[in-house]
């Protein structure tokens, strides 16, 4: 039995084909510059070289039979043909308050995700493109859709409720939802078994620190705050969004230069954050070299990042209390050193402390680290994150009727036993190239 995951973006196809009976990752790629020209996938199968094919894919459409022809093709695939798919996942960006967690697609869902499309102009209509492409091509299998904001539906009204004309959010759903909801609900899981420790019983705040950045508190196991709001552009100082400001700025920009509303929304959302700061730079590796290099606006925009991380854990020990551990997650957390320093530094009163050593050495995909110091109160640990694998497990639960809301519903990766074979694999290559690492391995209770 085969699941696929799909995550469609406005320009791209990512996908995971996974083996459940044998709990392995078969394959997984990108189609890129779906809708542009030079589009083309690229496949990495499980045992294969990698393999690289430009094709025209005007529409999702085509960018899906592209991924279907590439993992049935008998030289880099790694199945005979489709009729051993038996449910495909899909990322659906924003649910609004529609949906506490995933469900199986039906016309009337896909309406809903319509109906709030204005709530994630940028990737909903993908997402619902990509659905219906892969309904035309798999038209016999289940279909589920995994939201982003489902995991944050158990916040309370005071935490997702802004101070604005009640009426802003009975008529136009005006509230904070927050994302990367499948990233927090495996790395919230997964601190649970790190601790030894009932979800119920687990407080722990998570970084989740890529291009786009959010952070969450969770309290009981369960979603207490989040800082991105309506949309994703709230919060932290990401790659290009601004994260928080003074509501006025965008007024008072556009009343000096004219800009329009679209132009605005550009401007905040793509040309922002990083980007903005230093003029040059989006991703972290860039920017950190060039802080190093003497660069004193990528020094600032390193100074601006790390130090809106720290002002929320700061927030978000003040609203959840003790917590059990801090976790870093997604491609900057769990590869960037510095960035998880400076964003800690001085915390050492709050019972957060971090050894540098450890720190250095967690540079991995295929474990999950410790960098507390060993008399630190509060934990800090580094979980990569495994979005594909909430979502193949979603869809299979749904397929088969034994899904629920997550505080009702066990993962496999909830067990001290669970293991990830690819990235098992994957450790012991890391192992060789870097021993020292096999110390700071956090190991389950």
């Amino acid at each position: 039995m085969v699941i696929l995951t799909l995550n469609c973006g406005s320009s791209s196809a990512k996908y995971q084909v996974y083996d459940w009976d044998a709990k392995d990752v078969l394959a997984s790629g990108v189609v890129e510059r779906v809708t542009q020209e030079g589009s083309g996938i690229t496949h990495n199968a499980k045992g294969k070289d990698e393999f690289v094919k430009l094709q025209p894919c005007p529409t999702h459409k085509e960018a899906i039979e592209l991924i279907i022809e590439t993992v049935t093709d008998k030289t880099v695939g790694v199945i005979s043909d489709m009729q051993v798919i038996k449910a495909v996942g899909h990322r659906v960006l924003h649910g609004g308050d529609k949906f506490t967690k995933s469900v199986l697609v039906t016309p009337e869902v896909l309406e809903t995700f319509r109906s709030v499309q204005d709530l994630g102009p940028l990737h909903n209509p993908a997402n619902i493109m990509g659905i219906e492409a892969a309904q035309k091509v798999l038209p016999d299998v289940p279909h589920c859709a995994v939201m982003d904001t489902a995991w944050h539906q158990t916040m309370p009204p005071s935490s997702f409720m802004y101070a604005i004309p009640h009426e802003w959010y009975e008529k136009y759903a005006a509230r904070r939802y927050g994302f990367h909801g499948t990233s927090f609900l495996y790395t919230a899981k997964r601190a649970s078994v790190l601790l030894g420790k009932k979800p119920a019983d687990t407080n722990v705040i998570i970084a989740h620190i890529g291009n786009g950045a959010s952070m969450c508190a969770v309290k009981g196991g369960k979603c207490f705050d989040t800082s991105m709001g309506i949309t994703p552009l709230e919060g932290l100082v990401m790659g290009t969004r601004s994260g928080d400001m003074d509501c006025a700025l965008p007024f008072y920009i556009m009343r000096k230069t004219g800009m329009t509303a679209a132009e605005m929304d550009t401007a905040l959302n793509k040309k922002s954050g990083l980007l903005g700061i230093t003029g040059k730079y989006v991703d972290r590796r860039d920017v950190t070299k060039a802080a190093q290099e003497g660069d004193e606006r990528a020094r600032l925009a390193l100074d601006m990042e790390c130090y809106r991380l720290r002002k929320y854990f700061g927030a978000y020990l003040a609203a959840v209390g003790p917590v059990d551990a801090i976790i870093f997650t997604a491609g900057v957390g769990e590869f960037a050193p510095l960035i998880r320093a400076k964003s800690v530094e001085g915390l050492e009163f709050l019972g957060i402390k971090m050894d540098s050593a450890k720190n250095e050495l967690a540079r991995t995909r295929n474990a999950e680290t410790c960098i507390s110091a060993d008399d630190s109160k509060v934990k800090i640990f580094v979980i990569p994150t495994d979005e594909e694998l909430v979502m193949t497990e979603d869809a299979y639960a749904l397929m088969k009727g034994t899904y629920d809301v997550h505080t009702n519903f066990t993962y496999s990766f909830q067990s001290k036993d669970y293991v990830n074979k690819a990235r098992a694999e994957g450790l012991k290559k890391d192992l060789e190239k870097n021993p020292a690492l096999g110390k700071i391995i956090a190991q389950p209770k």
